[in-house]
């Protein structure tokens, strides 16, 4: 979808749906969407309440204007009170990162501290060339949330998240990509068809069953190093009884796009929960 104005979105934490994917917008440009202890708590909110909308097949984090998010607003941050700061972001990180079906930050221009938060707590991060990714607290003399720093650990390694914290150097798309902050980096100019692309293709004509055991799956192997056997037989089990195996397999051996018609039941966890071990 186009991107819209700030003069278009009512709130600094905006929601637009469209055809099974929401996005979630960063709008505060004139502050290249530096992010505010409210709208760490309207994130929550909004990821619990897409979350168990049926309608929503995908959700989609980025910025209004030229950058993703250039991280907290320090004036607004040192306005309040640390202790809760700290508890109402750690309950955003975890939200977003326990949204139960695909997400992707969309990265362009700065992608800075809570920037890089949100980021890494999505599945996925399509980036611009313009994409510049650090991650700065030892510019004020704080210790990163520690939910999003095994993130970062788990998609950069060690060395490449300790030389990030070490000097809050920002670098480049290239550099990001290459050491796993990034999963794609388009040309300036291409990154919109390439996310409507994308988000159709997984809006329309994927399983969001493959997809939600997939990221469960996923999630449990980075995490724990391993797939409990009880998560995995859910999982055959909910695939067993459905009817996109069969839908996916006749429509493989007849040459046409599948129709998935699998959603979730009441025994599907649909709302965000921070994971175990974090």
């Amino acid at each position: 979808m186009p991107m819209p104005t700030s003069a278009d979105l009512r709130d600094e934490l905006a929601v637009t749906v469209e055809d099974g994917v929401a996005t979630l917008w960063l709008n505060r440009p004139d502050k290249r969407n530096a992010v505010t202890l409210a709208m760490w708590r309207a994130l929550a909110e909004h990821c619990r309440r897409l979350a168990s909308d049926t309608g929503v097949r995908v959700l989609v984090v980025r910025g209004v204007g030229d950058h993703f998010c250039a991280g907290a607003d320090i004036a607004d941050l040192a306005a309040v009170d640390l202790v809760e700061y700290h508890r109402v972001n750690t309950e955003a990180d975890a939200a977003l990162a326990a949204f139960p079906k695909p997400t992707i930050a969309v990265v362009t221009g700065a992608c800075v501290g809570g920037g890089t938060e949100i980021a890494v707590a999505c599945d996925l991060r399509i980036a611009d060339a313009t994409a510049r990714v650090g991650i700065t607290p030892a510019r004020l003399g704080i210790v990163y949330p520690a939910i999003a720093l095994e993130r970062v650990v788990r998609l950069a390694g060690p060395s490449a998240t300790k030389h990030l914290l070490y000097s809050a150097e920002i670098v480049d798309s290239e550099r990001a990509l290459r050491v796993g902050l990034l999963d794609e980096v388009h040309p300036i100019g291409t990154l919109d068809a390439r996310v409507e692309a994308f988000t159709t293709l997984l809006a329309r004509e994927r399983s969001l069953l493959t997809q939600m055991a997939s990221k469960e799956l996923v999630d449990a192997a980075s995490t724990h190093g391993r797939i409990d056997p009880q998560l995995a037989a859910r999982w055959s089990a909910e695939a067993a009884a459905g009817a996109d195996a069969t839908e996916g397999m006749a429509a493989f051996l007849e040459r046409r796009p599948p129709v998935f018609t699998w959603a979730p039941g009441a025994a599907t966890p649909l709302g965000p929960s921070e994971p175990a071990g974090s």
